[in-house]
């Protein structure tokens, strides 16, 4: 198939999730789909109370191609709700997107028994023929299935159960429990690099943008003095090429996101001047005026310490390739959102990274919205092509979504959202990103604590970002 674009892209996947709902409903007319995560180019499918075979999901492939070609039309209309209203087959489902207006269309999809439920694959964004077998991602796949089970436990898995606990004035509970988890979780983190600190002498932390590293990787930090290490912090942001400098993608916009946008060479010759213990001055990076400070911060790393680096290019082995597998404990963090509107409604967590971004880059990259947008495809390219495919060789993985963060940022995206003007390229998507946000009751800023990987984005944080 031709290479779609994001929201064609969007609309070919929610056509299939109509159909799928139908054929689940069909079939198990007692159950419950719930459609869970996103999982490479799909989604993890699951049924409430029951556990599928493989038999199972193959007759549920089947009768959902049947009614592909049976050439369905769809109709979506936008609801007051925030919902749209899709009628296919007699049937009305609420849906956060709208779908194509038939299901002829629907050719490249399959499904792929993962026990308790399934995967549903699309089409590869970057025009697959999807022939090689399906790997699944198992590390990324437990930390998905880990925060679902916690989120469950806390019977906090719709964005209700959280708007409840808002407007009952005790905010503080689901922000408690929520920083809670991370200070847990990476507080384990800093206990297996302490039980490796005879070989590891770097730790190598990446994830897509607006994951949270740069936050993540200074509370790690503060755990690995708890733990009696000396780290030394290394953002790879700051070997960013001036912005006149930086390789462009096809469509001729900078590409941010690209290995190349690192002066790879002064970086190298850096890191092994540090790893002999010589003394290197670093670079500062200048988001605002799209170059290095002219003076860097003097470096030193002595003996008793590791270095500890962050950058979206963190796991790429061809970052730096002198450096040895036993030196290195590698990270990946990533928002991984968990809540859904409903059972058949999941909040991407695209979506969530992209209204962080659009709120960091206004308050201190000196970005506005529409500039953000428009480099979005060129940063989901480069996380499809330089990012995701490394996830899995990291030592560990961290989930640096809130529960309330949605809520958190509402009262920061939303005006920058509604001020896109009309005719705009990007108001689609403005217009898609407020109804999500409209489905969060707005958190005042003073709850977020300064900690938090939230205050990244928002500012006000304790940590330099």
């Amino acid at each position: 198939m031709k290479r779609m674009s994001e929201n064609t892209l969007r609309q070919y996947r929610q056509t299939a999730i109509l159909g799928l709902i139908l054929t689940v409903e069909k079939l198990f007319p007692t159950e419950q789909l719930k459609i869970a995560h996103s999982i490479l180019n799909g989604i993890y499918c699951e049924l409430e109370r029951s556990l599928l075979s493989s038999r199972e999901v193959r007759n549920i492939e089947d009768k959902l191609r049947e009614w592909a070609r049976r050439d369905t039309p769809i109709t979506c209309t936008p609801g007051d709700d925030g919902f749209f209203h899709c009628e296919l087959n007699g049937r009305q489902i609420k849906s956060l997107y709208p779908s194509r207006s038939h299901s002829g269309s629907l050719r490249d999809f399959r499904l792929v028994h993962y026990p308790p439920g399934f995967i549903l694959l699309f089409p590869d964004p970057e025009d697959s023929e999807q022939s090689s077998p399906f790997v699944l991602p198992e590390k990324l796949s437990a930390t998905f299935s880990e925060s679902q089970r916690w989120v469950e436990n806390l019977n906090l898995d719709e964005v209700s159960d959280i708007n409840r606990i808002i407007a009952d004035q005790r905010s503080y509970e689901i922000t408690a429990l929520a920083e809670a988890l991370h200070e847990k979780k990476i507080s384990l983190i800093a206990d297996r690099i302490l039980e490796q600190k005879r070989h590891t002498r770097i730790v190598l932390i990446s994830g897509p943008s607006s994951s949270g590293k740069t936050t993540f990787a200074q509370r790690l930090s503060t755990q690995l003095r708890v733990n009696g290490l000396k780290p030394v912090p290394l953002s790879l942001d700051n070997y960013f090429l001036a912005r006149e400098d930086t390789p462009r993608d096809a469509s001729g916009q900078p590409d941010f996101e690209a290995l190349e946008a690192l002066d790879l060479g002064l970086l190298n010759r850096q890191l092994d001047i540090l790893s002999r213990g010589g003394e290197a001055e670093v670079p500062i990076f200048d988001f605002v005026q799209g170059r290095r400070r002219p003076v860097g911060e003097t470096l030193v790393l002595k003996p008793d310490e590791i270095l500890v680096i962050e950058g979206i290019h963190g796991l790429n082995p061809r970052l730096a390739p002198s450096l040895g597998r036993s030196q290195t404990f590698k990270i990946y963090v990533s928002a991984l959102f968990q809540l859904n509107v409903d059972p058949l409604n999941r909040i991407p967590t695209t979506e969530v990274r992209l209204i962080r971004r659009l709120v960091r880059d206004d308050q201190f990259r000196g970005i506005d919205p529409i500039r953000t947008l428009s480099q979005w495809p060129s940063v989901r390219r480069g996380e499809n092509n330089a990012i995701f495919p490394y996830q899995e060789e990291a030592d560990v993985m961290f989930n640096s979504s809130l529960l309330y963060e949605l809520n958190a940022l509402r009262p920061y995206a939303e005006p920058l959202l509604v001020n896109i003007p009309p005719g705009n390229p990007h108001c689609e998507t403005a217009e898609r990103l407020l109804r999500l946000l409209s489905f969060f009751t707005p958190l005042v800023p003073d709850k977020v604590p300064p900690s938090s990987i939230l205050r990244e984005f928002i500012g006000g944080s304790i940590y330099p970002v």
